[in-house]
Order: C-alpha cells, then sequence, then structure tokens
C-alpha cells in the first residue's frame, strides 16, 4: 500500500528544489519517477496514483511551483544536474522515468550525464524544434512567442503559444512572423471551451518571470541531444507519442528522436496532456489508459 506522499527539500546551486515521496517498502520495483516542464508537480498526481503498487516521486522543477531558483534562465544541462542531485539525495541505485514534454527534454539531458540512475526512461513527446526538418521555421516561431512575451505579457504570448503547439505539418517559412488569427485552425476545441476562450489573451500584468516563457521555452526547444551517447549509453529510453498527436511539433520531434535513438516510438492514448486527470479541466485526458500503456512499457511488454 502507498504511504502518503512526503515533501523534501533539496538546496541545489542556485536553486531550492521540493520533491515528494510515496513510498512503498514492499515493492521491488524501483522508484518511478514522473515530471514535466515546466509543470510541477500537481499535473502528475492523477498517474502517481495508478501506480501505487510502487514507489513514485514527483517535483517541481526549479522556478516552478513550490521550488526556487535565483537564475532567470534554465536550461536542460541544468535541469539534469538538478535531477542527478534529486535521485542521489534519493539514494536509490536507479529509477525508472516517466517524463513528458520539455521534462523529456531535460530527462535525455539527464540519461546522458548520469545514465547510469536510470533504468528505462519514457520521453513522452519532446518538444525538440531543433531536430526537426523544418527548424529554421520552428525556432523562428518560437523567438516570435517571446517576442510578443516581452511586448505584450504572459496572456498574449500564451494565446500565440496554443496555437504553434496546435500547428498541424511542417512550418512555413516565415512563420515567425505571422499572428495567431493567420495560423490554420488546429481543429475544434475541448466539449465546452470556444477557440476564442481558449485562445483570448490575457490582460497584461508587467510582469516578465513565467517559467515557460521567461526561464525555459528557448532553451528546451533548441536543445540538441547527444544522440550518439544516448543509444550507446546504459539507460533505456523509450520514446512516446500521444494518438491524437499527429502532426504537432512535439509529435513529430519524438518521431525523430525515436529514429536517431534507433527505436520505434510507442503509442500513447490522448494527445500532449494524455496522462492528466479531471483535475486538468479541458485539457483531461484518459490516465487509466495512459497507465496501462506505461506499465507495459515498464515491464518490458
Amino acid at each position: 500500500m502507498t504511504n502518503r506522499p512526503t515533501n523534501h527539500v533539496l538546496e541545489v546551486p542556485g536553486a531550492r528544489i521540493v520533491y515528494d515521496v510515496a513510498e512503498v517498502r514492499t515493492s521491488a520495483e524501483p522508484p518511478l519517477l514522473l515530471f514535466g516542464s515546466p509543470m510541477d508537480a500537481s499535473g502528475f498526481t492523477a498517474l502517481a496514483a495508478r501506480f501505487s503498487d510502487r514507489t513514485t516521486l514527483t517535483y517541481d522543477p526549479r522556478g516552478t511551483g513550490r521550488s526556487e531558483t535565483s537564475d532567470t534562465e534554465c536550461s536542460p544541462e541544468l535541469h539534469a544536474q538538478d535531477l542527478h542531485a534529486l535521485v542521489t539525495d534519493l539514494g536509490s541505485a536507479q529509477v525508472d522515468i516517466f517524463a513528458s514534454s520539455g521534462g523529456a527534454v531535460n530527462a535525455l539531458a539527464f540519461a546522458a550525464k548520469a545514465g547510469e540512475q536510470i533504468r528505462i526512461l519514457v520521453v513522452h513527446e519532446p518538444p525538440l524544434a531543433g531536430i526537426l526538418p523544418d527548424r529554421h521555421a520552428a525556432l523562428a516561431g518560437i523567438e516570435a512567442i517571446l517576442q510578443t512575451y516581452q511586448e505584450h505579457g504572459r496572456g498574449a504570448a500564451m494565446a500565440r503559444f496554443m496555437e504553434y503547439a496546435d500547428w498541424r505539418g511542417e512550418f512555413p517559412a516565415g512563420s515567425g512572423h505571422l499572428q495567431p488569427a493567420d495560423l490554420p485552425d488546429p481543429g475544434d476545441p475541448e466539449p465546452g471551451t470556444s477557440r476564442e476562450a481558449a485562445t483570448r489573451p490575457e490582460a497584461d500584468d508587467g510582469t516578465r518571470d513565467d517559467p515557460l516563457f521567461a526561464r525555459n521555452l528557448r532553451t528546451c526547444t533548441a536543445f540538441q541531444p547527444d544522440f550518439d551517447g544516448l543509444r550507446d549509453g546504459p539507460a533505456s529510453i523509450v520514446v512516446g507519442v500521444g494518438e491524437e498527436s499527429s502532426g504537432t511539433m512535439a509529435a513529430r520531434a519524438a518521431k525523430v528522436t525515436a529514429d536517431r535513438l534507433g527505436t520505434l516510438p510507442v503509442t500513447f492514448p490522448g494527445g500532449h496532456s494524455g496522462f492528466m486527470g479531471p483535475e486538468a479541466g479541458p485539457g483531461a485526458g484518459d490516465p487509466d489508459a495512459f497507465a496501462g500503456v506505461l506499465r507495459q512499457v515498464l515491464d518490458g511488454r
């Protein structure tokens, strides 16, 4: 039976990391570490609950949620150092990892740095825009989002980011200059949410310290993993892609990642947030079905 999660604080250079452990002393499996970026631990509550038969660990990356940082920008390499320190602090020889989105990018950096600490690594839709065939247009789009953030704040940037994340297929040359309204309609919104409401910018409050736009977006999407080192490294790496994500940047990057690692991607239920439960609102997935596929992957089936 899973114990109530216990909170831990880890001091690392430039940051204070908060993580949670739900320990199962009777489990023979290594701890399962679940994380994203800049999503904090709360996004993995539903998925962790589906693994109550083993010790699970979630955490807030530096500068997100309960974790603090003095850094204005956080690179995947910096997050990898935090993950190395976190697993070392946990005291386990190895962990299994499920990492999604920006967390998947950070996990690849971690596996390149300290792959001996990882038994199985599942990276779900890493948004590696810099490895795509249309990388120049894809990265130009990221820069346009960040420019919008600096000029108009988080709300306007998020509206533009949502259009970018929903784009299906390669980005056309010059897409960095497109406004959200110029982009093709990515499809119907979630039930009960109009597309207009989903992308309507909120008022600019003047702050520029958002974890996604201020600290992680540029470094995450432009990161170049050491595919040769990862392919030959000690960690077993599985790449996941959502069955509803076809054509999006993160899904295309996942397929390129799998190809560069010499593997085939595993299809997971739902889209980019398919592991999230009802607490995610309109973006909820099916955590039961998602956990079922993840369990098969972790069991080597």
